[in-house]
């Protein structure tokens, strides 16, 4: 790391403290040369995640987005705000885990579906309807007949 006042770079580590998140390490750093002290941050450089629509379109994955689906899959129902957290969390975690950067959004939605179905049949139902488009009452009939 280059020294900001004398451009030397030679520097020392002297203390590296996480943030709460573990999001971001502080480091206090020690010039070799003119043995001032400076802090410098280091964060994870993020890759965004690519979510290809059905029609083709790609837009960036934004958890708020998701977020907000599963909440209002999840009205009126026993799921609590811990488990859709939870939810965003292990799909997103999930997402970054992948090989490449983007993703279908039919494969978003089934990464979804899966985790809703485990804890709550009204709240997947509700969520397969929007995810699979269902258009009739045939469409319901057969996916709970696949829950039965």
């Amino acid at each position: 790391m280059k020294c900001p006042y004398c451009e030397h770079i030679d520097t020392e580590v002297i203390e590296t403290r996480d943030s709460e998140d573990l999001g971001t390490t502080r480091r206090r750093r020690e010039c070799s040369k003119c043995t001032k002290r400076f802090t410098t941050y280091e964060r994870i450089e993020s890759v965004p995640i690519i979510v290809i629509k059905k029609d083709g379109r790609k837009e960036q994955f934004e958890r708020g987005k998701l977020q907000m689906g599963i909440l209002k899959a999840c009205e009126k129902t026993m799921v609590g705000i811990e488990d859709i957290e939870r939810i965003v969390d292990e799909v997103e975690r999930e997402l970054r885990s992948l090989d490449g950067v983007e993703v279908e959004s039919k494969k978003l939605g089934q990464m979804v579906a899966g985790r809703l179905k485990k804890i709550d049949k009204i709240a997947y139902i509700r969520f397969a309807s929007v995810f699979r488009r269902f258009v009739d009452v045939e469409d319901f009939e057969k996916e709970l007949q696949k829950l039965a």
